[in-house]
């Protein structure tokens, strides 16, 4: 493709680029996530920021997410039933437009409720990361975008994968503040 830029990519070409290593994907930089997530929306993806530096505990990031998501009011805000409405999400039964390429959950200022609640950080990216892998064997495409405040987060393996940080900031240099002038 000489001569194309990434916005002429198709969905596909987005999406094998961003889920080539992982479905889930660490962020330092604002920056980087934003424009990840902007090459995506240009792709036709349903892209949706959900703010955790607020999720101090469970019961937040589950009225959130259920609120985002427009999960029915019988969801139960537990992590099983996450697993659920997800499913029923990438079955397309809500949460995502019609039309959609695919479904990315960017979820930023990730640190904070992987300090605060680190069992429910773990399960709902491993959850994430179950789905994608589920989603991608069908045709279907789902990616989770998760930016850190801290550029030394370290995630357990997700999906039976390692959370990568994005190639831009793979090296532990490339995420340390530019210093200033």
């Amino acid at each position: 493709m000489t001569g194309s830029t990434e916005a002429d990519l198709p969905a596909v070409a987005v999406y094998r680029a961003l889920a080539r290593d992982a479905f889930v994907t660490l962020y330092w930089r604002a920056q980087r996530f934003d424009e990840a997530a902007d090459r995506l929306r240009r792709a036709g993806f349903a892209v949706v920021v959900l703010d955790a530096s607020g999720w101090a505990t469970a019961d937040v990031f589950h009225a959130d997410v259920a609120a985002a998501l427009d999960f029915p009011d019988y969801y139960g805000r537990n992590l099983d039933a996450f697993n659920d409405c997800l499913r029923d999400v990438m079955g397309g039964e809500y949460g995502v437009p019609q039309g959609a390429e695919g479904l990315v959950l960017a979820f930023t200022h990730y640190d904070a409720f992987a300090r605060a609640c680190p069992r429910e950080a773990h399960v709902v990216l491993d959850i994430l990361a179950d789905h994608a892998r589920r989603a991608a064997v069908f045709g279907e495409r789902l990616l989770c975008l998760v930016q850190s405040d801290d550029p030394h987060l370290r995630l357990e393996p997700v999906g039976a994968q390692p959370v990568p940080w994005n190639p831009h900031e793979w090296l532990d240099s490339s995420r340390r503040p530019e210093p200033a002038p």
